[in-house]
């Protein structure tokens, strides 16, 4: 079950970002000397990139608004970046960001980030996210409404999805899904409609089953709550340890 959730998400938003940047498909995260820009510019408008003014925007920081029909790309984005399709930063992003299909971040993100799609960040997030799915090869710090789900190392604030919530290693906050919340350290208020797993728990599940392999302090509300190292490892209703 584990494994099932881990690998399922994250290879549905490993799909869905390849249809949309299939040119990019295997890209490796380069030095930042190579996202260095050859200027800044307040304004950049175009079909695609580098279809746009100024040309070859993705050699460009803008700093003030950016406006794409199809697909924007870019170094820096500080200011407001619509797409009808996709927007590329690849250097840090702050501001907002609005795209059709997905939002991409190579570096760091601040701000808020919308899409009916897929957001992905190869940095830290620091903000609000609102999207169909998200990827994150780093951290999320802020708010999360992910419409499928989420998936990342750390997460700080409060996640709420559809089918699940995953953090490969803590989460900080709350955790909202009508599927399932995972995350091998949760410190807070994890609340699924099926299944909240966490091999150590500070803090409480409220779900249909809930399972904590340590439980150093916390408890569980549902109809099955499993906490391995108490003395009574499975109870109804309600399991916990103070």
């Amino acid at each position: 079950m584990k494994k099932t959730v881990k690998f399922g998400l994250a290879a549905f938003a490993i799909a869905a970002s390849a249809s949309v940047f299939a040119q990019n498909a295997d890209v490796e995260i380069e030095n930042e000397n190579e996202y260095e820009a050859i200027g800044w510019t307040p304004v950049a408008i175009g079909l695609a990139s580098p279809v746009q003014l100024p040309w070859g925007c993705h050699k460009w920081d803008v700093f003030g608004l950016d406006i794409s029909a199809i697909w924007a790309d870019n170094c820096k984005m500080y200011g407001l970046g619509v797409s009808g399709i996709a927007m590329a930063t690849r250097g840090d992003m702050m501001g907002l960001q609005v795209a059709g299909l997905c939002n991409w971040a190579t570096a760091d993100v601040y701000g808020m980030r919308v899409t009916l799609g897929g957001n992905f960040c190869y940095g830290t997030t620091y903000g609000f996210d609102v999207g169909a799915f998200a990827y994150r090869d780093g951290d999320m710090r802020g708010w999360d409404t992910e419409f499928v789900g989420s998936y990342q190392k750390k997460f700080w604030g409060v996640q709420i999805a559809g089918l699940a919530n995953v953090c490969t290693e803590q989460s900080y906050g709350c955790a909202i899904a009508i599927g399932t919340n995972w995350s091998p350290v949760a410190y807070g208020c994890d609340v699924a409609g099926l299944f909240n797993y966490t091999e150590e728990l500070h803090g409480c599940q409220i779900g249909l089953v809930n399972y904590a392999k340590e439980c150093p302090w916390g408890f569980q509300i549902g109809l099955v709550n499993i906490i391995m190292d108490n003395s009574w490892k499975v109870l109804p209703i309600v399991n916990g340890y103070f």
